[in-house]
């Protein structure tokens, strides 16, 4: 058989039984009836991060996502990292959708065939070939469900009762392998949630027994999979399923009513937007209620509603309520339904950045324990940072060697010095020198242009203890502005340049949750030692981080330009490091004027090429400023104007920052960019009822906000006659509730009603970490719009990220001056 993939089609017969009312393929090329969407294959699995639960074959019932990865598989409950089959073409006519899906890499190729059926849909199995010998009792057809969703309901495996539990509790395989058991096997039928009128899904297979497993067993994120083997010598019809999700008849979504969440400022623009449903039937008024301290309410405003038009699935209409300005609680009558109360008050948005600040990069902070009074955080982290990354590698989560270690370290020997400073990136545990950079620049930005004055954080880099909630009488930015320039420092002594990052050997110590602390021994791994073997700070275990060290000159360049911003803040509290990080930046941003091959080295993706010249500029802005106008760098800057005009939706804001140094035909190209570019924001803006861009992307796009607020903000300071405040003001309002899907403040702890779960290092215990920017709200393609609050591991719309949040704090403090005008 050849190794590339074969054909195969799924193809979605438009006859059956109760057809009429049944599924029908819409222009989305999904199949539709009002209460069910199933999504065929439209959301393809990750080519790096593969198993990302968006895959193959997908379950939309009473717009809830509740299944997902209808695929055939190599195992019963595969993890993220496992083998995912590919699809190579997907064609659609009028009465079919045909996909072409399998594993190249051992040349097994299949078809699959999704046919509207009754009240449901069959799905088919055709083998181009019966299994190979080493596939039969692997290879089976997966359906994947979310837990969240049928937690304490029951099922029916055949006649045989059982329970979804809320905790995974086994049974395991007795084989060291740490494999689950089915929970249920052996019928041909399962009825999932039989009580549950609104999550009941009935599958009957023709051709093999089905098997229930809790994936969760295996891995906190995984799912509970319904599942059958594909028998051995089957090729046409070996798979079989006939799936009837149960829709309540005359089912409409209830209408959605989002704001911000932590209010309004009294003379600020206020309009709230509804989504609804397109077979909602809307009353023409809302009303704003004012609600006294008996817990009464008044009318404060009774108007008609906006209709706005559709986006994705859903129709928006808008209500303005701008004209009330007294301060107050209110809330939003809409439809019979009334939201929870928010504020109108001069200081409504007073706190709203102050945890991202002092509670969420504190517990992200690597190399020091993190203690909340009662709560450890972590223990001090990762002292036994860094052994050298081989060459030639692919590792996981995008990084990557090439054949230049750019290192004057041996593959696997240790590298001294690295142990201090930085930030996790994320719901992981890597430093992520890029985004770290980011960090300390928008930290220095936020000092420089909000005076950001904040302290209730002990932060002692010696003894490597941080203490949240206990002052020290020291400006907050400024001990997280060294923290940062502490990791890239230590990275520039070492090697003399920017590297990658730091990140885990092995999948195994990158699947960890809990305290940092314990995901290595904190000992210098020494070969020479027994596995288990320690003495003094060595030890045989060699779970130590990997640093990956090429020379990327996008990253050198990001540090410089982050070094030469934190110089302009350390001046007074450090002057020593300050001359320092400045030095370091000059000599970075030098050696990149020839980079040579090193365009060609390899970053975490495969995008740095041609963000280098992007890259210079935001490095050259903050040497103008850190050299108050040096002729070097000037000069380099207006030699970019080019790019910047190219990208000014990027560079527009750090641009902007220059102006005081350069010439007047320097500030008269940006006038004319800003005057472009607002003709093409506003054209984007109007593609939606926010008011702001929504990221279509694989990855939630509140970052994508944040930095939108913030830089509308900049360059309406700049030319304050071309962009207003409105940008700004509907950033924020998107961030703290006034986005699709629901009314939660993106940022945990922010605002009445906020997200609670979240994607952090904390997430098996579903909870949050408070002053996190989440990523938000997701487009599973073709257009239902998703933010699921109730379940943590989808990292694409709930893992909160560094270099994000700190963006946020910019944002934020935007939007408080934004109200001052």
């Amino acid at each position: 058989m050849s190794k590339k993939i074969m054909a195969a089609v799924a193809v979605v017969t438009l006859t059956g039984p109760g057809f009429a009312a049944g599924l029908a393929v819409s222009p989305n090329e999904t199949l539709e009836k009002p209460g069910l969407s199933v999504i065929v294959h439209q959301n393809a699995f990750h080519p790096v991060f593969r198993d990302e639960k968006n895959g193959g074959l997908q379950i939309v019932l009473h717009d809830q996502r509740i299944a997902t990865d209808g695929e055939v598989r190599l195992n019963p409950t595969p993890e993220q990292w496992d083998p995912v089959p590919a699809m190579v073409k997907r064609e659609h006519t009028a009465k079919a959708i045909s996909v072409t899906s399998g594993y190249a890499d051992i040349g097994f190729s299949y078809h699959i065939t999704v046919s509207p059926e009754g009240d449901g849909f069959r799905i088919a199995v055709d083998l181009d070939k019966p299994l190979p010998a080493n596939l039969v009792g692997k290879a089976g057809f997966n359906l994947d469900f979310l837990p969240v969703s049928y937690f304490g309901k029951t099922f029916l495996m055949g006649s045989a009762p059982g329970l979804f539990p809320r905790q995974p509790s086994g049974p395991m395989k007795k084989d060291g392998s740490g494999d689950p058991e089915p929970v249920a096997q052996g019928a041909s039928k399962i009825v999932l949630s039989p009580e549950d009128p609104f999550t009941r899904v009935g599958i009957v297979s023709d051709t093999a027994p089905l098997a229930l497993y809790d994936a969760r067993n295996r891995a906190q994120n995984g799912w509970f999979v319904v599942r059958a083997l594909i028998p051995a010598g089957a090729s046409k019809n070996a798979i079989v399923w006939h799936v009837t999700p149960n829709v309540v008849k005359g089912w409409v979504r209830p209408p959605v009513v989002s704001f911000n969440q932590a209010g309004y400022t009294p003379n600020r623009a206020k309009v709230a937007v509804i989504e609804m449903d397109p077979r909602f039937k809307a009353p023409a008024d809302a009303e704003l209620v004012k609600l006294d301290a008996s817990g009464k309410s008044v009318v404060a405003l009774r108007g008609k509603t906006q209709p706005w038009g559709t986006w994705m699935r859903y129709k928006y209409a808008r209500f303005d309520f701008s004209k009330v300005s007294e301060p107050g609680l209110y809330a939003i009558r809409f439809a019979g339904h009334t939201t929870n109360p928010f504020r109108i008050a001069p200081d409504a948005y007073a706190h709203i950045w102050q945890p991202s600040l002092d509670t969420y990069l504190p517990e992200q902070m690597d190399h020091v324990e993190v203690r909340e009074q009662y709560r450890v955080w972590q223990g001090p982290s990762h002292l036994d940072d860094a052994r050298q990354a081989p060459p030639n590698i692919d590792h996981f989560d995008g990084y990557k060697m090439g054949p230049n270690l750019d290192s004057p370290f041996k593959p696997g020997e240790h590298i001294p010095g690295l142990n201090v400073g930085g930030w996790q990136d994320a719901g992981d545990y890597d430093i992520q020198t890029l985004d770290n950079s980011g960090v300390v620049r928008n930290l220095v930005w936020g000092r420089e242009l909000f005076d950001l004055n904040w302290d209730e954080t002990s932060i002692d880099e010696d003894a490597r203890l941080v203490e949240i909630r206990k002052p020290d009488g020291i400006n907050d930015v400024t001990q997280q502005i060294r923290h940062g320039v502490l990791q890239l420092l230590a990275q520039y002594k070492v090697f003399g340049h920017a590297i990658v990052g730091i990140v885990d050997p092995t999948l195994k110590q990158y699947t960890h949750l809990g305290d940092a602390a314990s995901q290595s021994d904190r000992l210098v791994y020494d070969p020479a030692l027994k596995p288990n073997q320690t003495t003094g700070d060595y030890s045989g275990r060699p779970d130590d981080r990997w640093a990956f060290t090429s020379d990327v000159p996008v990253d050198d360049y990001a540090m410089a330009g982050a070094l030469a911003a934190a110089s302009r803040q350390l001046n007074d509290s450090d002057p020593a490091l300050a001359a320092e990080a400045l030095a370091a930046a000059k000599t970075l941003w030098a050696n990149q004027q020839n980079p040579g091959d090193r365009v060609n080295r390899p970053e975490r993706g495969d995008w740095t090429a041609h963000m280098l010249e992007p890259a210079a500029v935001s490095a050259t802005v903050e040497l103008v400023l850190a050299t108050k106008g040096d002729p070097i760098y000037t000069a380099k800057l207006k030699s970019l104007l080019p790019v910047i005009q190219k990208g000014f939706f990027f560079l527009g804001e750090t641009a902007v920052r220059a102006i005081p140094y350069m010439d007047a035909d320097y500030k008269a190209a940006l006038r004319a960019a800003t005057v472009a570019a607002k003709t093409q924001i506003d054209k984007e803006l109007a593609k939606t009822p926010f008011g702001v861009p929504v990221s279509l992307g694989t990855w939630a796009g509140s970052g994508q906000v944040a930095q939108f607020g913030a830089s509308a903000w900049m360059l309406h300071q700049a030319f304050p006659d071309v962009i207003g405040t409105e940008y700004t003001l509907a950033a924020i309002d998107y961030l703290l509730g006034r986005h699709p899907v629901h009314n939660l403040s993106l940022v945990t702890g922010v605002g009445a009603r906020s997200k609670q779960v979240m994607y952090g290092h904390n997430r098996a215990d579903f909870s949050s970490v408070p002053g996190a920017l989440t990523p938000g709200v997701l487009v599973i393609k073709p257009d239902f719009p998703e933010q699921m609050d109730v379940w943590p591991f989808l990292w694409f719309e709930n893992e909160a990220t560094v270099q994000t949040t700190s963006t946020y704090i910019l944002a934020a403090c935007a939007a408080i001056a934004a109200t001052k005008e």
